[in-house]
């Protein structure tokens, strides 16, 4: 049987070969007959959408190396874009062939949105020359290969808004040149695995999966990180302080808890995220606070509000404990077109708030101050989940009793 598969792997690579010495020299040109026979299994095992031609333009008896999405260097398949890139391009369906592991000079494969189903090949660790993979936004299912692990090339992993389940493997996080790690939108479980603190990782998004476990060491210089709508827990407060580098946060939607350190305040952000957990505790920024958007709510801080959260643009901390007044560098901030556009405070314990009822906000701001210990003394328009009630009830304001 083994000399019988070798004849008939011998007589399909003759037939390859014949086939371009008898094309024209202009179509003939020399792909490897592997990277050949591998765009061939591609071909059979994927389709256009209706809608779409992408395929239509793969005609066998001409270069391969001419047809849409293939790129080739020499006689090689150096880059495989599958399907239309344009917007509203309806993709590709069937599923992605294991004979992608024999392109294996390979350094991008990308497929656009679609519904290609299946798994991963595991084959795809044989291109060891891959720096780029994005399969976002298909159908696709099953784990990560652990053979992945071995891409020690590849910068870009992207297999977001699909199905894939079960653990990421460790040996994604120690990949010596990922930058780009982004994994959300799936059915991911276990931990999110630590990283060296030399990785190069920028960007690390697992957020909408289903990780459990704490937030791990992550390396210094990452500037991206998403791990919302997962069931995270433990605490924070000696992870973050390193991340000097940090651009967006968002640990939203988990069960985080501990405080917050005033160090997360002044890293470089435009985003921090990290409503709807069980953080608790004062927050007491050290240094005036520029970050465009801020949300703490739904979570268990108390204390007093900080002025030097007055230079935020959009400042959600409603659904707390806080307690005592609004300081007045917030009114000012909010009242005079300062920065400030939104400021949520609803549903926390404050007595007070220095602003004249006859004052009319901006009409590019938004202010809501319903059910906290005090009548909101001007009336703005609050979100429809703030609920009907303007002000709590007194056995729960302390100050108002005494």
């Amino acid at each position: 049987m083994a000399v019988t598969a070798r004849r008939l792997r011998a007589v399909v690579a003759c037939v390859v070969l014949a086939a371009v010495a008898a094309a024209p020299r202009s179509a003939a040109g020399i792909l490897d007959p592997n990277d050949f026979l591998a765009l061939q299994a591609v071909r059979r095992s994927l389709d256009d959408m209706p809608g779409s031609a992408f395929f239509d333009g793969w005609d066998f008896t001409a270069d391969p190396c001419g047809f849409p999405g293939v790129f080739c260097d020499g006689d090689r398949v150096a880059s495989l874009a599958l399907g239309d890139p344009r917007a509203g391009s309806p993709g590709l369906t069937g599923r992605l062939d294991p004979a992608l592991g024999r392109l294996s000079a390979l350094t991008e494969l990308s497929l656009v949105p679609g519904r290609v189903e299946g798994q991963l090949p595991p084959s795809l660790a044989s291109c060891s020359n891959l720096r780029f993979l994005a399969v976002s936004k298909n159908i696709l299912s099953g784990p990560i290969p652990d053979g992945f692990g071995a891409l020690s090339n590849l910068r870009t992993l992207d297999v977001s808004f699909n199905q894939i389940s079960g653990a990421i493997p460790p040996s994604i996080a120690a990949l010596p040149s990922i930058t780009n790690l982004i994994l959300c939108h799936n059915q991911l479980t276990g931990v999110v695995p630590s990283f060296q603190d030399s990785s190069p990782l920028l960007r690390l998004d697992l957020k909408h999966n289903a990780l459990t476990g704490g937030v791990p060491t992550l390396p210094a210089g990452l500037q991206y990180l998403s791990l919302s709508a997962n069931k995270l827990s433990g605490t924070v407060d000696q992870v973050l302080p390193r991340l000097a580098r940090l651009n967006f946060l968002d640990l939203s939607m988990n069960q985080l808890e501990g405080p917050i350190p005033p160090a997360v305040f002044a890293l470089p952000l435009s985003v921090l995220q990290l409503q709807r957990n069980f953080f608790a505790g004062p927050v007491q920024p050290s240094s005036d606070v520029t970050i465009p958007v801020v949300d703490l709510s739904y979570n268990r801080f108390w204390g007093q509000l900080s002025p030097l959260l007055a230079g935020v643009g959009q400042l959600y901390l409603n659904n707390n404990r806080f307690t005592g007044e609004v300081p007045s560098r917030l009114v000012q901030e909010l009242v005079g077109s300062g920065g400030l556009q939104v400021l949520y405070l609803q549903h926390n314990f404050l007595t007070g708030i220095e602003i004249s009822p006859s004052s009319s906000l901006p009409s590019t701001v938004s202010l809501c101050l319903m059910y906290n210990c005090m009548v909101p003394p001007v009336y703005a328009p609050c979100p429809i989940k703030a609920g009907s009630q303007n002000t709590r009830p007194a056995d729960q304001c302390p100050e108002w009793r005494g």
